[in-house]
């Protein structure tokens, strides 16, 4: 993987690629929030060989900082489309984890044309009706309880309650790790990136997926609303839904193999 960059004006964004023919697919991996590139390592493993890859490093987090918090969802997926048009790659299939399916979605809503397939794994639709009052409310107003806790109980809260492999959470803290010394960068990119969740919601647009689709989402995903709204989603939509047995919130780094299989079958049916 050879890292690249692309500038904006709120900070230079860190992604990843690896091109063998940018006329044929290319998977764009998106981590979740606080998460970053290294979340889809076991992924690029796989599918490297085979595949385009972009894979990047969120606006603000790990090496993509210095960065302005002052984006909304719909920059970041422009931006993603930028990085795209970058690397000319004609044949995009977006794999958004949680955040990144949101991303996902946002872009999906921009450019309908240009996406060859999207697949969210432990994300959760951005239409206004699958979010009640209370929820919104409270996405928008949760940087008072990361305030309030100990950086190592955060560590470890967020390690252990987004996987139950010990590869899984292992990653996780890794990746958190980024953000010893600085709780409030942490903080604050973590709010940020809720606020912009709800925002999304708020706008209350069409959010339709055009493009063949996969929801991906495990078992005992214990965050949010994921297991509720993963059901109804796939029940509106008839989006395919695979539930990963013994997965938490990162399904794609607790069960790997199985994630994989799931990708590698959807992906062949597009090419």
């Amino acid at each position: 993987m050879i890292e690249r960059t692309y500038e904006t004006a709120s900070g230079t964004i860190h992604y990843w690629v690896s091109m063998i023919d940018a006329d044929d697919l290319t998977l764009v991996f998106l981590p979740g929030l606080t998460a970053d590139h290294r979340l889809f390592e076991k992924q690029i493993e796989h599918f490297k060989d085979t595949y385009n890859i972009i894979v990047w490093d969120a606006p603000g987090h790990a090496a993509s900082f210095p960065f302005k918090l002052d984006f909304s969802l719909f920059d970041k997926a422009k931006w993603v489309n930028a990085i795209l048009e970058q690397e000319r790659t004609a044949k995009p299939v977006i794999i958004g984890q949680s955040m990144g399916g949101f991303v996902g979605q946002a872009f999906a809503e921009l450019f309908p044309e240009r996406l060859k397939g999207f697949v969210s794994i432990d994300s959760a639709p951005l239409q206004r009706k699958y979010i009640t009052d209370r929820e919104l409310w409270m996405l928008k107003r949760l940087r008072p309880m990361y305030e309030f806790f100990p950086w190592k109980l955060l560590i470890k809260a967020g390690s252990n309650g987004v996987a139950t492999s010990e590869y899984g959470r292992n990653l996780m803290r890794e990746m958190m790790m980024v953000y010893d010394g600085n709780k409030r960068r942490f903080v604050e990119l973590i709010s940020h990136g809720f606020i912009n969740i709800a925002e999304g919601m708020e706008a209350d647009l069409p959010y339709k997926i055009e493009c063949p689709a996969l929801l991906i989402c495990g078992e005992k995903d214990r965050v949010g609303f994921c297991l509720r709204i993963n059901q109804e989603w796939n029940n509106d939509t008839g989006i395919p839904l695979e539930w990963i047995k013994d997965a938490g919130h990162n399904a794609n780094t607790d069960k790997p193999d199985v994630v994989n299989q799931a990708l590698e079958s959807f992906i062949e049916e597009i090419a």
